[in-house]
This record gives structure tokens, C-alpha cells and sequence, in this order.
């Protein structure tokens, strides 16, 4: 797998993902404590999704997240480009489709609002697809990211940089069906830009009332966005 500060080859994405589809959801749950629970949850309550809305969950992986959204009566739909992800996720009663977050398989307009979770940074091209998930939500839809960001307190972001983020894939060696991909997800963790910088990217890509907040000190952050009435870009 490429080094994380590249430009990440999707083929080389996906089969990473194909890789570690086996016991992923049980994977991600030891490996963050239990906190991917807790932040799903905080995920749902900023989409704020309602009966009848129509909801991309993108890079939905097993389509945890994606239940969760359509428990609340919209119609979601898990898009992603593993299919060993989405075949692990088979069992879950949601519609699932392959799709490349940069050439999204959507008519402009298509959805009331898109989500992503964990998945924004392994795209090769971070406002490229933000700008093509604006171009298939309607004037006036939301955007919710949760990704992995810097923390708040500077003594924990010390420790979380330079200490927690090399045990991941030690830990992965006993939990994970494929221990290497970790290496690959560790670092991109560590290169990823911090909250502001990512809010200015999703502004420079349309959405404007960019804001975030900051979970589990900052380790986590959710980013939200709304797309202009009548741009269609």
C-alpha cells in the first residue's frame, strides 16, 4: 500500500479495504475502545436525518452507519468502493452501491443530505469528492463528515502523535484480518490536516456554514456544511 503522505491509488484503496472487510466492525470497536459507538451516534444526531429524506452514507464500508441513519425513517442508501466491504455489510437491510467517490454514480440534486465517516482521507483527491458530493445533493442539503482530527489538549496531542497512533498496528496484529493495511491507516491519520484546515477545504469545495466539533477532545471531529439554494455545483 502507498505511503500515506501520496497520492493514494483507489485500486490499491479498495483492495486494502477488501482486506480487512473480515471482522472490521469488531476491529474498529477494540481499536477505539468502544468510542465508534459513541461517535455513530453523535454522527446521527448532527445529520439530523427525517422521515422521507433520501441520505448517501459514502465509503459506508459494512453499513453500520447507514442502519443507524435509516432508523429514523429515511431512505439511505451505503455507497462505497470495496465490495469486500459492502459484501461484508451483505446481511444489513439497507440498498448498497459501488461507487467512486470522485465520479459519483448520482444525478445532480439526487439526495437531502450526504455523509461520510472515517473514510474522507483515503481519497485521492479530498475536494475533488466533496465537490462531487455537493453536485448530487439538492440546494439547501447537508453534509456531515466525521474523520479522525488533531486533539485539543496539547500534552495529549504529543502523546497521541508520537506514541498512541504507532501502537495501532501492533494492536491490529491480534485483531484485524489484515494487519498490515493498519501501517497504511495509522499514518494517514497522523498526516491528516486538523480542523480548520479541513474546514477550509470543504468551503473551497461549495458548501458554505462550514462548522465542526471537536469529540473525544479533538481525536475525532465532526464537520458539517450546507449547500447553497441554487448553486447546483
Amino acid at each position: 500500500m502507498s505511503r500515506a503522505g501520496l497520492d493514494k491509488d483507489p485500486r490499491e484503496v479498495a483492495e486494502m479495504f477488501d482486506g480487512v472487510a473480515q471482522g472490521y466492525d469488531r476491529t474498529n470497536s477494540v481499536m477505539t475502545l468502544g468510542f465508534d459507538r459513541r461517535w455513530r451516534e453523535w454522527s446521527r444526531r448532527v445529520l439530523d436525518a427525517r422521515p422521507g429524506e433520501r441520505v448517501l452514507d459514502l465509503a459506508a464500508g459494512t453499513a453500520v452507519s447507514t442502519v443507524e441513519y435509516a432508523a429514523s425513517g429515511a431512505w439511505c442508501v451505503a455507497a462505497d468502493f470495496s465490495l469486500g466491504m459492502l459484501l461484508g455489510g451483505a446481511h444489513r437491510p439497507v440498498p448498497k452501491v459501488a461507487a467512486d467517490a470522485l465520479h459519483l454514480p448520482f444525478a445532480d440534486d439526487s439526495f437531502d443530505a450526504v455523509t461520510v465517516s472515517f473514510g474522507l482521507r483515503n481519497f485521492n483527491d479530498t475536494e475533488a469528492a466533496l465537490r462531487e458530493m455537493c453536485r448530487v445533493v439538492r440546494p439547501g442539503g447537508r453534509l456531515v463528515v466525521c474523520e479522525v482530527s488533531t486533539p485539543t489538549f496539547r500534552p495529549f496531542r504529543f502523546v497521541y502523535m508520537r506514541y498512541l497512533l504507532k501502537v495501532l498496528p501492533v494492536v491490529a496484529r491480534f485483531v484485524s484480518s489484515n494487519p498490515a493495511a493498519y501501517q497504511y491507516l495509522a499514518e494517514s491519520m497522523r498526516t491528516w490536516p486538523d480542523q480548520r484546515a479541513l474546514a477550509e477545504t470543504v468551503a473551497r469545495a461549495g458548501w458554505e456554514d462550514v462548522a465542526w466539533l471537536n469529540l473525544t477532545g479533538g481525536v475525532v471531529a465532526l464537520h458539517k456544511g450546507t449547500k447553497p439554494s441554487g448553486n447546483r455545483k
